[in-house]
């Protein structure tokens, strides 16, 4: 998260410290320019998975006038074995697939902040789910002298294991940060939400979600599933 370019109007004619020293509350400094800071915001979507082979994401970005710009949903091919394709077994009565989802935070330099992510494996048969196993891992961007982003809370749990209708994983990162551009760590936090809907069909639904403290023109939320 290095606004050193991206944030220059900010930074003018007032220290980094005062800047971004303070609460979301607190009154601008004297000659502050709050002018790229967007305050709170939240965000949410959905996207249905791709066929196997494919990859389906979106960028949402906060566009000159402080409001989400909602960019194309795009599909493209895989550059990684990631998304398995549907394996059926050899007297075909089952199948089995494997999704991965992302939801990440970038910064106006297209830094990566904050992300969250999850892998489902799910085994179809006779029209139920007979087999998920769900994973969800964080990452975040870190600085030197053991600042920038820290992981401060994190939840992973699915509804159902075997034998199920359906399966619904939910995976929750909560993310505070204190460093060079906020030595109070009370200006930023982001909080992100996913979860993927399986179906007993090898389909599913992928649904995102990030609740942020504070914000900036040119931040942008990417998100998608392969």
């Amino acid at each position: 998260m290095r606004y050193v370019r991206c944030a220059a109007a900010v930074l003018t004619a007032v220290g980094l410290v005062t800047v971004l020293g303070s609460t979301a509350t607190a009154a601008p400094a004297a000659g502050q320019d709050t002018a790229q800071s967007c305050g709170p915001v939240k965000l949410s979507g959905a996207l249905p998975a791709p066929p196997a082979g494919m990859s389906v994401q979106q960028t949402v970005t906060i566009g000159e006038d402080c409001r989400p710009e909602l960019g194309p949903v795009r599909y493209e091919p895989t550059s990684t074995a990631a998304s398995s394709p549907a394996r059926a077994s050899a007297a075909a009565a089952s199948v089995t697939r494997q999704l991965r989802s992302w939801n990440e935070m970038y910064d106006c330099c297209n830094i990566r902040m904050t992300g969250l992510y999850s892998t489902a494996t799910w085994t179809v048969a006779d029209g139920r789910i007979s087999s998920a196993t769900t994973t969800a891992t964080q990452e975040w961007n870190r600085e030197p002298w053991d600042a920038g982003w820290s992981l401060k809370a994190a939840t992973d749990k699915k509804d159902c294991a075997t034998d199920c209708p359906v399966v619904n994983h939910e995976a929750d990162a909560d993310f505070t940060y204190k460093g060079v551009f906020d030595i109070t760590g009370e200006w930023y936090a982001n909080t992100h939400h996913s979860s993927v809907g399986l179906n007993p069909d090898a389909t599913a639904v992928c649904t995102f979600d990030v609740e942020l403290r504070n914000t900036f023109i040119g931040w942008n939320w990417q998100r998608g599933c392969e």
